[in-house]
């Protein structure tokens, strides 16, 4: 592809939106990045990546929780990201993820789920925003499948989980997670399938890179 591409990908619980972000990715010959941007934001910080896992997709409200040896001698040590007593609220590390996926973005395409890469990123030129989305019934029997869950187990869980993802969201972009208009696109996998959806991806992203 001639332009560098951003692609940004929310998703529902359930609606195999990871599963599509890999094939898009796997496609463009570009990298995917989710869980692994926690890693690579404690690596280059220095934090420990179970304190990334404690707050990872949670809102700042959680509050300040502990204290970091050595945080001063990492890359972001003059950057003020944090505090004076050396801890670090679900804030600080909200920033130091956006850091890092800015600096990816900067040297060369990626697919980014969640995260609030699509806020975080709103500003470069390529970004394209997709949302994954699946009907209901299929997605209490892909988590029911996963989890090994009751339907009534895995709809308590969805609905538990989505509403953490939302909060998340919602604090830190003040646009309204899984609403149509926070996205460029929206996609049902129930209607078109995983294959399919990751396809749609791919077409759309190309002919918007012709531009």
């Amino acid at each position: 592809m001639e332009n560098k591409i951003l692609i940004t990908v929310g998703r529902q619980i359930g609606s195999g939106g990871l599963q599509v972000a890999r094939m898009v990715a796997e496609r463009l010959g570009i990298e995917v990045y989710d869980k692994n941007l926690l890693m690579i934001t404690a690596r280059e910080s220095g934090i420990a990546p179970e304190f990334f896992d404690k707050l990872d997709e949670k809102p700042s409200a959680l509050g300040r929780f502990a204290r970091f040896i050595g945080l001063r001698d990492s890359v972001y040590a003059d950057s003020g990201i944090y505090s004076d007593d050396g801890s670090l609220s679900g804030d600080d590390l909200f920033a130091l993820q956006s850091k890092v996926i800015c600096r990816i973005a900067d040297s060369g395409p990626g697919v980014f789920v969640g995260r609030c890469a699509d806020y975080v990123l709103r500003d470069y030129p390529g970004l394209f925003s997709v949302f994954i989305t699946a009907d209901e019934d299929n997605r209490i029997g892909k988590v029911m499948e996963r989890e090994g869950l009751s339907a009534a187990e895995a709809r308590k869980f969805i609905e538990s989980a989505e509403r953490k993802r939302a909060a998340y969201y919602n604090y830190y972009t003040f646009k309204k997670w899984g609403d149509g208009a926070s996205y460029d696109v929206c996609l049902n996998t129930s209607r078109f399938g995983l294959e399919r959806t990751a396809d749609i991806i791919v077409e759309m992203c190309e002919t918007f890179c012709r531009k």
